[in-house]
């Protein structure tokens, strides 16, 4: 979906800085987007790694203190985002660092976003339907730097969050153009400390990103271009990093497929996303490895509509065998990242189906499947990934 905001003074900056090393450069850049007492969210298990402490150094020698704010859930919800607001408030901040994977990156998007809104807008209010980001006071969002740790959500560079109701177990996208980081910084080397299946989940996120986008039915040659390039990227490097963590070349690669995924689904997402959205909110799976577990039976659930577009995919992926070539490239991915095989290995149960067929119908991602989803066949396809 792209977000057309013509005649509207909102500020769109772009700037990313890219390379090994950067997060030397993390003052710098806050100082030029303004900040001068910034709140760094990032996720519990992240908050006491090295590589935190090392970004708080530069911080601090930058003469921006080293605040941090950690509640942030593998899903966030509202109440980690209120946590952070009071947070955000009590320290007197002006602006937000988001620093981690896309659960701190969505969640300290939201925080910037509402901290200095009136009472009586809820950030449900702000949904990504129609105009209603309009509701929003623009001028007082908060200056956004972001720092990605992993390789997929592409959350650096977008417009809007992902946010999970604590009440309804529902996922949604919040949009605001203000949400758009001043400055994204992207350091190969912070990824480097993954786990394994952060690695191998995050960076199947990006191959989601870029083959759903390939394959919405809507129009946008360009986000085609970039997702059938992001496809090649995640292919030739994320076993490689997987293999070999400290390859920066490859994970370089893939910081830039997460990003290039993130920018190709403006041309739409589809059912791998609308599936895996409640499936994550109601059991706190992670995120790009429930789209890893749903997408070969995405694939053939969508192969009707998209099969001539796969095999001119797969020529230029080199992949041999057309649409079954390419379908056995996921599935040989799959095995090689150790992703479960289906959503009964991460524990999902059947009696759960029919709630997370309504829930996956309301997800505005499945307006973007190549092949119209109704509670037959989505039904259907919940089974076909039991």
């Amino acid at each position: 979906m792209s977000h057309g905001v013509p005649n509207r003074n909102w500020s769109y900056p772009t700037a990313i800085k890219f390379g090994v090393g950067r997060i030397a450069e993390l003052a710098d850049h806050a100082t030029s987007a303004g900040l001068t007492r910034p709140l760094l969210v990032t996720d519990k298990a992240l908050a006491s790694l090295p590589i935190t402490a090392q970004a708080l150094d530069v911080l601090e020698a930058g003469g921006l203190g080293r605040a941090v704010f950690s509640q942030v859930d593998a899903n966030p919800t509202e109440e980690n985002m209120q946590a952070g607001i009071a947070a955000y408030k009590a320290g007197g901040h002006d602006g937000v660092i988001c620093f981690g994977g896309g659960s701190a990156l969505d969640l300290g998007k939201m925080i910037a976003l509402m901290a200095g809104q009136r009472p009586d807008l809820s950030v449900w209010d702000l949904e990504d339907i129609d105009d209603w980001f309009t509701r929003a006071d623009a001028s007082v969002i908060a200056p956004i730097i972001a720092v990605p740790t992993t390789a997929g959500t592409g959350s650096e560079v977008g417009r809007a969050g992902v946010l999970t109701n604590s009440a309804t177990h529902k996922k949604k996208i919040i949009f605001h153009p203000k949400l758009m980081p001043a400055v994204t910084l992207c350091d190969p080397a912070l990824t480097v400390g993954m786990p394994r299946f952060i690695t191998a989940g995050t960076g199947m996120d990006a191959l989601a990103h870029c083959l759903e986008a390939y394959c919405s039915p809507h129009y946008h040659p360009m986000s085609q271009g970039i997702a059938l390039e992001g496809m090649r990227l995640v292919f030739e490097n994320l076993p490689r990093v997987y293999d070999d963590p400290t390859d920066l070349m490859a994970r370089g690669h893939m910081m830039s497929a997460a990003a290039m995924g993130a920018v190709a689904f403006q041309k739409g997402l589809g059912a791998i996303h609308s599936l895996s959205h409640p499936i994550g909110a109601v059991y706190n799976t992670h995120h790009g490895t429930t789209n890893a577990v749903v997408m070969p039976m995405v694939l053939e659930f969508n192969r009707p509509a998209i099969e001539d577009r796969i095999v001119k995919a797969a020529a230029y992926l080199g992949i041999d065998g057309g649409f079954a070539g390419f379908h056995d490239a996921i599935m040989e991915l799959r095995a090689k990242l150790a992703i479960p095989e289906n959503l009964s290995a991460m524990g999902v149960q059947f009696a759960d189906l029919d709630m997370l067929t309504d829930m996956a119908l309301e997800d505005p991602s499945c307006g973007g499947n190549p092949i119209e989803m109704t509670r037959a066949n989505t039904r259907a396809l919940f089974d076909a990934c039991m």
